[in-house]
């Protein structure tokens, strides 16, 4: 049972949480900017300026690979405090004016330095986090996330609209320096950092945790259906003549978000992930099918309300699921085993998708991903569904071991 009693809100958790959240902003309000800069300075193509806003995804997933490898044997304090100060040293590589070529290579690197530091604050996170109340913490942390997702593309529009590249390069710049300031701030206990032995030669569990992978597949199969809504929701608005509604669509989201995660979260510690995952699975499809026959702008935002409780929710669940199935001393390879699955969903989903466009439309591919979210409820079930008490039943071992009273 979770133990109230307790502390979730510490300073270390606090401060990780709002590190987070600022490179969650940056690294969003530079998705939705970079198409467009790389066109209107560089003379980009279209496709050149789909690979300086994707690219980014591939360093982002080379940094988490690299990080899940050596988080245990360096320690995730040293590796978070490595990717916070490589973050602003790779941002300023933006203002070199050296061509197309130049500005894809500055993604890759600045990509990669996200993904160190953002499966290292997740790490560090899910040690700080007391056993009973792991579900209920990423709930709440992930809500820099979700906030990151919500703001990040707003700022980015706006600041397109009304200034210079010049600007907002600068700005990100400060915001990643704060970062950077904030985390030498976090204290992480020596007993916190966990060494496993060294396996000679390649073996693909040095990069991939065997008992998070299920979780992570399931997470890359889920993602499909957000990536959709990043890449093709402004499309299906304009057919629909709601583009102006859309912008409030990921506002609707991050709002049903926020008020349904630290309820959710606590119930997944208390219940379980079934308790979370088959409902709101059921949410995710239905939200898509609702989508999917908007033509009001109401309907447009509820179908963006009840997709943030579905999607938004099921990340949350799995994040903190892939930390629940393994070992203490792996919770950093596991965390990045995660994030591996949601990168490769959110960042090759749109190009796999932009296949079926031509062939299904907007609209009806988001009725077949609405069907596609019910089918993988059936995956869940035999990937963890099945033995997820045992998970349950896991944790209050480990938690009667630590307190016996």
């Amino acid at each position: 049972m979770s133990n109230s009693n307790e502390k979730l809100w510490t300073k270390d958790f606090i401060i990780m949480s709002i590190t987070n959240f600022i490179i969650m902003i940056i690294f969003y309000l530079l998705m939705v900017t970079m198409a467009s800069y790389a066109v209107k300075e560089f003379h980009a193509s279209v496709s050149q300026a789909g690979l300086v806003a994707g690219i980014y995804i591939v360093g982002t997933l080379i940094g988490r690979i690299v990080t899940g490898r050596i988080i245990n044997k360096v320690g995730p304090k040293k590796i978070l405090m490595i990717g916070l100060f490589l973050f602003p040293i790779t941002m300023s590589f933006y203002f070199i004016q050296a061509g197309i070529i130049v500005l894809i290579i500055s993604r890759l690197i600045n990509g990669f330095a996200v993904g160190i530091a953002s499966t290292a604050i997740s790490t560090v996170v899910a040690q700080i986090l007391p056993i009973s109340r792991k579900g209920e913490g990423i709930g709440y942390f992930s809500m820099s996330s979700t906030l990151g997702t919500a703001i990040g593309p707003f700022f980015g529009l706006f600041l397109s609209q009304h200034t210079t590249y010049f600007v907002i390069f600068m700005l990100c710049m400060v915001f990643a320096i704060l970062a950077l300031v904030s985390a030498l701030f976090t204290k992480i206990s020596k007993i916190q950092a966990h060494t496993v032995q060294e396996e000679k030669g390649f073996h693909i569990s040095q990069f991939i945790d065997g008992k998070a992978l299920p979780i992570s597949i399931l997470t890359l199969f889920f993602a499909l259906g957000y990536a959709s809504l990043i890449s093709f929701l402004n499309f299906f608005a304009e057919e629909r003549d709601l583009l102006s509604a859309s912008s409030f669509f990921f506002l609707a989201y991050a709002i049903a978000v926020l008020l349904t995660r630290p309820f959710t979260g606590r119930l997944m510690d208390t219940k379980g992930a079934n308790y979370i995952v088959y409902p709101c699975a059921i949410l995710f499809g239905v939200g898509l099918l609702l989508l999917s026959i908007s033509h009001s702008a109401f309907l447009l935002l509820v179908s963006g309300a009840i997709i943030g409780i579905g999607f938004g929710n099921i990340s949350s669940a799995f994040q903190a699921l892939s930390i629940k199935v393994t070992t203490p001393e792996k919770m950093g390879l596991a965390t990045s085993t995660y994030f591996i699955g949601l990168d490769i969903g959110l960042g090759f989903g749109p190009y796999f998708l932009g296949y079926l466009v031509p062939f299904l439309g907007y609209s009806n591919l988001y009725v077949w991903l609405g069907i596609f979210m019910f089918v993988l409820i059936i995956f869940y079930l035999f990937l963890h569904g099945r033995k997820d008490h045992l998970i349950l039943n896991n944790n209050e071992i480990r938690l009667k071991e630590i307190s016996p009273n």
